[in-house]
């Protein structure tokens, strides 16, 4: 037990470091380069030395004493760093999914309606091409028995696939991404996913949560990144090069949201699809064959609480 918890503790301090410290004690040393050096002298690496140089040869940093308790302030600001940077990237998250977008502040909410609109608009735009492409295509094969090029319908499906994968109801493509699965599993299986999930996951072979909760961790840990981008965007005011820096950042942070979102989504609709069955068949629902509509209803149905009302009867 005592091995146990010292692994334990060893892996807490690893993560500790890795996700907190360093990157919070980067952060730090470019913002103390960012006050040292200003707009003015921003690439003066001799300006910036010597500074260091002259915070060496304080009193406080000659001791052994003084030593530590600077080393502790710059591990507890590293730290503070990391914490604020994982902070914002859950405010980055709640951004991308937008899944509680129609109860924002209400600019903030007319923002996402106008999003949505757009968005819809223009993959309603994007689907009637597509539709085009296949009808042209189909009346190329029944006209000289030939499958036309499928250059142009590849195309015009991946001009849709960029805008959603499904007609848009949020403002952002990691948004729909997620709900196009709820989409999905509700026309085709007539499964309620907010309502199945819960029990779905405590029915879930133990390597199928695993690789959803590691492709969960990898989207936290990228949204975390694209809060690392806010907090170094202030201090593109002092100094300019914080802003290539912050911008490479923030296009990271983007590509690996979306990148990841794709995998939990994809994870989520397959674990669906495949152990529905399992949790049906739990649940004592009796069923013979594939998932199906029918499935789904009953599975559905047993599922849903249903609420006491009160009677309207009298007394008497």
């Amino acid at each position: 037990m005592g091995g146990f918890f010292s692994a334990l503790g060893q892996k807490l301090a690893e993560r500790w470091l890795t996700l907190l410290v360093l990157p919070g004690a980067l952060f730090l040393a470019i913002s103390t380069a960012a006050r040292t050096l200003g707009q003015a002298h921003a690439l003066d690496v001799c300006r910036l030395t010597g500074r260091i140089t002259d915070w060496v040869k304080t009193p406080a940093a000659a001791t052994a004493g003084g030593q530590v308790m600077l080393l502790g302030a710059v591990l507890a600001a590293a730290a503070m760093a990391g914490l604020a940077a994982q902070g914002l990237g859950t405010l980055v998250q709640r951004m991308a999914l937008a899944a509680d977008w129609h109860m924002w502040p209400r600019l903030l909410r007319q923002w996402a309606h106008i999003r949505v609109v757009r968005r819809r608009a223009r993959w309603t735009a994007a689907a009637h091409r597509y539709r085009q492409q296949l009808d042209t295509d189909a009346g190329a094969l029944a006209l000289n028995g030939r499958r036309a090029d499928p250059a142009s319908r590849r195309m015009a499906h991946n001009a849709l696939q960029r805008i959603a994968v499904e007609e848009p109801d949020r403002p952002t493509w990691s948004g729909d991404r997620i709900h196009a699965v709820t989409v999905r599993l509700e026309r085709d299986h007539h499964l309620d996913l907010p309502l199945l999930w819960p029990h779905l996951w405590l029915t879930l072979p133990e390597t199928t949560r695993a690789e959803i909760t590691t492709a969960e961790q990898a989207l936290t840990r990228a949204a975390t990144l694209g809060g690392w981008a806010l907090l170094y965007a202030p201090l593109t005011a002092w100094w300019w090069p914080a802003l290539p820096l912050t911008a490479a950042l923030a296009l990271t942070a983007r590509h690996r949201v979306r990148s990841a979102t794709d995998t939990y989504a994809q994870l989520l609709e397959a674990a669906a699809r495949l152990h529905t069955t399992d949790l049906a068949a739990q649940l004592g629902v009796d069923h013979a064959g594939p998932l199906d509509p029918a499935l789904g209803d009953a599975i559905t149905h047993q599922l849903r609480t249903r609420t006491a009302f009160p009677s309207t009867s009298g007394p008497g």
